[in-house]
């Protein structure tokens, strides 16, 4: 009998690896990707953006993967407590993971439209919000990997640092288009991509949340310590 049990939760454990394997192979594309989309903005290099956009169809591929492992091993194993947990969050990261990839593609795209112009010389303050975006990125994929609740807790905090961010640079964007109304668009398509990245930061906090979850079976979405009546 005892023979059987761990044979069943080998398989179990198995399964499981599988499954997070692809999570985390899907982190590195979209990882790689975004490094692309950055380097396509700051460099004016269309063939990274190229290989940004097309790293966002495998991911999507991989993302239907993880989703028909999660589900087949809730139904063969019918997982409790923290085994439930983790695949669940497998398939919630898994979500989170293809979101930002197709933020990278996003950026790109708007990246590629900047490229053949002038671009206007703000643009270097988006390097700040990129550099904390990727972080946030790779530490809640770590996170991840590791099981590690206090490094996912940090997550939420810097993401409230990346809309300030979002933030003084749209307005700074909309100051400078009124005194140069010939470059309206290159500003616009400037906006977006901070709007982008700014996402980026959320769905990497939403990574950390559900790690949190996972590991200590705390529910921590919804509790950003901001006042109510802040905007």
């Amino acid at each position: 009998m005892a023979e059987s049990g761990t044979h069943i939760l080998g398989s179990f454990g198995e399964a499981l690896q599988v499954l997070r394997n692809d999570v985390l192979m899907m982190a590195s594309l979209t990882e790689r990707g975004l490094s692309h989309a950055a380097k396509g903005l700051f460099e004016r290099d269309d063939e990274s953006c190229n290989i940004a956009i097309a790293d966002d169809e495998e991911v999507d591929l991989l993302e239907i993967q993880v989703d028909r492992e999660g589900v087949d091993i809730l139904m063969r194993f019918q997982p409790v407590a923290s085994d439930l947990r983790h695949v669940v969050t497998a398939m919630k990261s898994s979500v989170n993971i293809e979101r930002i990839a197709d933020q990278n593609v996003n950026i790109a795209r708007r990246a590629r439209k900047l490229s053949g112009g002038q671009i206007p010389p703000v643009v270097s303050n988006l390097q700040p919000m990129f550099t904390l975006a990727h972080r946030m990125f790779s530490d809640a994929i770590r996170a991840y990997s590791d099981a590690d609740e206090a490094l996912a807790r940090t997550l939420k905090p810097r993401d409230r640092e990346l809309d300030l961010l979002n933030k003084a640079f749209a307005e700074e964007c909309t100051l400078l288009m009124e005194s140069e109304p010939t470059a309206i668009r290159e500003y616009l398509n400037l906006v977006f991509i901070a709007r982008f990245i700014e996402r980026i930061g959320d769905h990497a906090s939403n990574i950390g949340e559900d790690i949190v979850f996972a590991v200590a079976a705390e529910e921590i979405r919804h509790t950003t310590g901001r006042p109510v009546d802040e905007a």
